[in-house]
């Protein structure tokens, strides 16, 4: 068995080896280290299915009162290691753009760092998904906003680029000073920073209320700038518009979903709190229709994907007002499929004609797999059914229902009809529009195969979902009959 914490640190390894072979291999093609780097990820991949028990987080001292194990942490971990390895490969085809436009005179500079800032990132988000405090929260969250603010910014030739990075340092800087002061007025009305022990502090009925919902409003203006909820999601569009598109798939899939598990831990003491859900479906309300309004005029498809990246926030916001955890977890998961495919498409179109919705004209012709890739993606991300992305916002609207959230339900069928429009414009392009060149695109057999992968599990997904809604059950299971025995 191995120990849950071993993880982080073979990552952690994993990329310092591959900045040591950067620095002192100079003569090899640097496009094998990212090739390393998604046989080590998938070794610790393999590796998270033989952890060991982590301790009981409600007795926890020491370590592991920052630190859990638990069904949710373990899932995500899986979960942010496989989309590291999807967008290795994206990195992988990027290859040319990075060599074209990081300003150096060598053909393999900097390639290796390209490749090892995400694993670092990787590392992050692990510790995220596992942090149950506050202290280590903020760590672990700027370990993977460092690690962002080099990628969105690196290819540094490209004036978009050097925007994006202006734009994505100084909002993520803002983000992190609200996240400081609200953790100290917590800690200041608490003396705690363990989310726990906070739980059980906000229970104490001579708690200072009005102090302790001013650091809880602090804290989610912070996290709404990380999962890019309304209003705090200014960046969003002209980051992901100007960053490298393997850097954007990253963040808008990895970064979202820790941003997300952050949330609903620290939601669980701060509910207690007066108004506090009425907050959280007014936030949910404004994502889900500014992100798909915004989305309806879209003519670049980076910028297309960046608002429904926001409206999807929406829908996610929706599940986390009932805590509904299941059905963000389900929706989470079809989302990173839905969006990894959309880019893994966009980075190979992309480098043949350009990143407008026009550029895909005529796509079913010149490379039939690719379009039939993008096809799958888009009516997911629309959510027809027997696509992962229809069981997704079924589950969500059911939660609603269940909680009698009306208003949300209403909101969310509105706008997903708002949805159907704008990425059905994609797929009329590629289906019904002549195409401006004849030449066929070529894909790399690691592409097609992760594409392949990527349709396969959204349609089994939209099919049939319970593998998702069983693995926290099943983990679950496995863990309390553990401390059972071990008893």
């Amino acid at each position: 068995m191995i120990a849950p914490p071993s993880l982080e640190i073979a990552v952690l390894v994993l990329g310092m080896v591959i900045l040591m072979f950067e620095a002192f291999a100079g003569n090899i093609d640097k496009r094998s280290l990212g090739l390393g780097g998604i046989v080590g990820l998938a070794i610790v991949f393999i590796g998270s299915f033989m952890l060991a028990p982590s301790a009981n987080a409600e007795h926890a001292t020491g370590f592991w009162s920052f630190y859990t194990a638990d069904p949710l942490s373990i899932f995500f971990k899986r979960f942010v290691l496989l989309t590291t390895i999807v967008v290795m490969i994206m990195m992988i085809d990027y290859a040319p753009v990075v060599r074209n436009s990081v300003g150096t005179t060598t053909t393999q500079s900097a390639l290796g760092e390209f490749f090892a800032l995400p694993i670092f990132t990787c590392a992050g988000l692990m510790y995220i998904v596992s942090a149950i405090d506050f202290v280590m929260i903020f760590v672990s969250i700027e370990l993977v906003t460092i690690s962002f603010y080099v990628l969105v910014s690196f290819t540094r030739k490209n004036p978009a680029t050097l925007e994006a990075g202006v734009k994505y340092l100084i909002l993520g800087a803002v983000a992190t000073a609200f996240l400081v002061y609200g953790i100290a007025w917590i800690f200041g009305v608490t003396g705690e920073t363990n989310l726990q022990r906070i739980s059980a502090a906000f229970a104490n009925p001579g708690i200072e209320r009005p102090a302790a919902l001013f650091g809880a409003l602090l804290i989610l203006v912070s996290l709404g700038f990380k999962i890019a909820a309304v209003p705090f999601q200014i960046w969003v569009p002209d980051v992901y518009q100007g960053a490298p598109t393997p850097v954007t798939a990253y963040l808008s899939v990895g970064s979202k979903a820790a941003g997300f598990v952050v949330l609903l831990r620290v939601l669980r003491p701060f509910m207690m709190l007066p108004k506090m859900e009425r907050l959280i479906v007014l936030i949910a309300l404004l994502t889900v229709v500014y992100g798909n309004l915004a989305a309806l005029p879209q003519s670049n498809l980076k910028r297309l994907l960046a608002y429904s990246s926001i409206a999807h926030a929406g829908y996610l916001l929706i599940g986390v007002a009932c805590l509904a955890g299941p059905a963000v977890t389900f929706y989470l998961v079809a989302y990173l499929l839905m969006t990894l495919l959309s880019f893994a498409v966009l980075i190979v179109v992309a480098q043949q004609t350009g990143e407008q919705i026009s550029d895909f004209d005529g796509l079913a012709k010149r490379s039939p797999f690719l379009a039939f890739a993008m096809l799958i993606a888009m009516v997911s991300l629309a959510g027809l059914p027997f696509t992962a992305g229809f069981f997704g916002k079924f589950f969500i609207f059911a939660a609603a229902i269940e909680h009698h959230q009306t208003a949300l339900v209403v909101a969310g069928v509105i706008t997903v009809a708002c949805g159907f429009y704008y990425y059905l414009k994609v797929i009329r392009a590629m289906y019904w529009q002549p195409a401006a060149k004849t030449d066929t695109i070529p894909v790399s057999s690691l592409s097609r195969l992760a594409m392949t992968g990527l349709i396969v599990a959204i349609i089994w997904l939209g099919i049939y979902p319970q593998p998702i809604l069983n693995a926290l059950k099943t983990q679950r299971e496995r863990v309390t009959a553990t401390s059972i025995t071990s008893r």
